[in-house]
């Protein structure tokens, strides 16, 4: 009787989460010490002008909502899929549940593409250096815009003179991160990503309307977060727009060209076989993740 095993090799697994810290510490490096385009701005431009306003949907739920939702849903769907008991896998030596391996394909795949999403919105943010909706009153430059000689005029030599806010650092280099909307690319990434994994990988058919619901809610908690961007006057319509197209985008490809999702073997056996005791053919497999 062969024996189907799977290795899963250490090396392997080390080298995914060097690839993923690869992406994933740029963005901490541009959070932490990234300065933005010092972009000017014309004194005729009345989409600048707009108040201050705290996000209706702060980062905190943002990230927590997109992380969580994903990470639950791919445990709880690998857990409860059963999957062919015959198949056995090791790490390290130990035998490990099948659906612990999913689970690490499916989530460590999912945060490869969020931080793809991430890492490609911030380079935009910081290289463009756009000016958000409610930059007059964060920053109340220094410009007196009722002089008639600074009418028609790019300001880029400005201070800001606001005390209510130019002592925050954190608030005068936000200012300058209005292109793209990052809670709109992230939000859409995850939803997306969502939405197609259940797709793939939900096969309960009790009722025929729960996983396009669940799909359809998703999706439009996403297009919530990014409206409240604009109505909170944190970005522009147009950064909202790119930054929902960004992360359909790379949730897409993500989905379709990188995970497993739409692949018929979940793993790919070698050609090598070794022959057991009993004269029968065993193999050993390595896996793609």
């Amino acid at each position: 009787m062969a024996d189907d095993s799977v290795v899963v090799p250490l090396r392997k697994v080390v080298f995914d989460v060097l690839l993923l810290q690869l992406v994933g510490w740029p963005i901490l490096f541009l959070f932490l010490w990234g300065n933005p385009f010092h972009r000017g701005f014309f004194c005729e431009d009345d989409s600048l002008r707009h108040p201050y306003h705290e996000s209706t949907v702060p980062s905190w739920t943002l990230y927590i909502t997109g992380f969580g939702l994903n990470v639950i849903t791919m445990m709880l769907t690998e857990i409860l899929n059963r999957p062919n008991e015959k198949k056995t896998f090791y790490f390290m030596g130990k035998n490990i549940p099948y659906w612990m391996f999913n689970a690490y394909c499916a989530i460590g795949m999912f945060a490869f593409g969020a931080a793809c999403s991430q890492l490609t919105t911030d380079v935009m943010k910081y290289t463009i250096g756009r000016l958000r909706p409610h930059f007059y009153t964060v920053c109340k430059p220094s410009i007196n815009c009722s002089l008639p000689e600074n009418q028609f005029v790019y300001h880029t030599d400005f201070t800001c003179t606001n005390p209510l806010y130019s002592s925050s650092k954190r608030i005068m280099k936000e200012m300058r991160l209005s292109f793209p909307s990052g809670h709109s690319s992230f939000s859409m990434y995850t939803m997306v990503y969502f939405a197609i994994y259940l797709q793939k990988r939900m096969t309960w058919d009790g009722s025929k309307l729960l996983r396009h619901t669940l799909q359809f809610l998703a999706v439009l908690s996403a297009v919530f977060t990014a409206m409240t961007r604009v109505s909170d006057y944190k970005h522009h319509w147009s950064d909202v727009l790119i930054g929902l197209l960004l992360g359909a985008t790379i949730a897409i490809i993500t989905a379709r060209f990188f995970s497993t999702l739409f692949t018929p073997n979940r793993y790919e056996p070698s050609e090598h076989s070794e022959m057991n005791g009993n004269g029968d053919a065993g193999r050993t497999t390595a896996i793609r993740v």
